[in-house]
């Protein structure tokens, strides 16, 4: 493999948004460049926001209110006269479409390796779309099997998803290789600063990042919430991030009637995380849409035990009485659970150190040198002319 290697992310997300893919490629990001790789981020436009970093390009954008995000106008002048110039060892992909078509198309036209990252459970997002839903996930189906074919190698975040590709017939190296996290952090946030903001005294702050969405599953931890509130006076729920839903979200909680115990923080810039993160107590989470627990890895990277619903991405990273408690996605059980570690000072400290101790295999940088050589595969299957089949679809 090469001293340096010249990488190429695309990406239809990127900063300033804050998401499960955009934490992956800063993550990566980081790392290669502190092992001396050069990466140049492809991403959407983003207006009133300026890059501190080097080697973005930004292609046009329009904001999209209804969904908080922005649809990538995938054509710039400048940026197909820079690719070549690059000397690119590598395209990787984030996505199966919009700039993962021109990261696919670039590949072909400079004869370079095309890895593409599954990050998402693309038919749990089918109900965005305003027709039958058996027909949408039919075609999302056939969509992403289309754009595998083109690709050299698949990376799942977790080996759950990668088994789960292998059993629809997906054929040829796809490899597990989660994201990881940069430690530091965690381990030098200081909470007492947020809950001296917030105002949260004493109470007991259970925790929750996620894009306010319905594949969230936040309905089933307010349900959760409001149990909890019946049993105990001192406890209150910090939901951390933005969407959609969130307007919603708040009218619900109200109307469970533990609106002033529900605490909506919107957006936190990513470098905030960390110290949010720390003034809590308890992390708990109720989405069945995750390919990687990546929030939930960041929680226990801050030291905090896990209550969830037991489901891919979550399961891959927390073990049930070992860094946390896993539930069936029913609201009386998630209750039940919260209450169970909140009540139990033992259990909390079990939990709470299991979850720093299983903290310390999240390392981004022994995941950095898992990816590169999957780069490394990548290009020598580009030269024998391998790619990806698929056989179910």
């Amino acid at each position: 493999m090469k001293e340096r290697m010249h990488i190429a992310h695309f990406t239809n997300t990127y900063k300033p948004n804050v998401n499960g893919v955009v934490r992956s490629v800063s993550s990566f990001r980081d790392a290669f460049t502190r092992m001396g790789h050069n990466v140049f981020i492809f991403a959407q436009e983003a207006r009133d926001y300026e890059d501190t970093e080097p080697f973005v390009f930004r292609y046009p954008a329009v904001k999209i209110p209804t969904v908080d995000y922005s649809a990538v106008l995938p054509v710039s002048h400048s940026i197909n006269s820079v690719l070549p110039v690059l000397k690119l060892d590598v395209i990787h992909s984030n996505h199966p479409t919009l700039l993962g078509d021109v990261a696919a198309t670039k590949a072909k036209d400079l004869g370079l390796p095309l890895v593409f990252t599954f990050h998402t459970r693309y038919d749990m997002y089918s109900h965005y779309v305003p027709f039958s839903q058996a027909f949408v996930k039919s075609v999302i189906t056939r969509s992403v099997a289309r754009y595998l074919r083109l690709c050299n190698h698949i990376v799942t975040p977790t080996e759950s998803i990668r088994q789960m590709l292998l059993d629809v017939g997906v054929r040829g190296p796809v490899t597990a290789v989660p994201t990881g996290i940069d430690l530091r952090p965690y381990q030098q946030a200081d909470g007492q600063a947020i809950r001296e903001k917030y105002g949260w005294g004493q109470d007991k702050v259970l925790v929750s990042i996620g894009r306010m969405a319905p594949e969230k599953n936040w309905t089933t931890l307010l349900d959760a919430m409001a149990q909890v509130c019946e049993q105990r006076h001192d406890v209150r729920l910090v939901l951390i991030g933005s969407g959609p839903q969130a307007n919603e979200l708040e009218e619900y909680a109200a109307k469970l009637g533990i609106g002033d115990k529900v605490q909506f923080t919107g957006l936190v810039p990513m470098d905030a995380v960390p110290a949010h993160l720390k003034a809590a107590d308890m992390f708990v989470f109720a989405s069945i849409s995750e390919t990687q627990g990546l929030v939930t890895m960041e929680a226990m990277s801050a030291g905090l035990p896990v209550v969830a619903v037991d489901a891919t991405g979550t399961s891959d990273e927390v073990t049930d009485g070992e860094q946390g408690l896993l539930t069936e996605n029913d609201s009386d059980a998630l209750a039940q659970a919260i209450l169970k570690v909140l009540d139990d000072p033992a259990l909390y400290a079990r939990l709470k150190d299991g979850a720093t101790r299983k903290a310390q295999s999240f390392d981004i940088m022994a995941k950095a040198r898992q990816m590169l050589d999957v780069y490394a595969q990548a290009i020598e299957d580009k030269k024998a002319n391998r790619t990806i089949e698929v056989d179910k679809a």
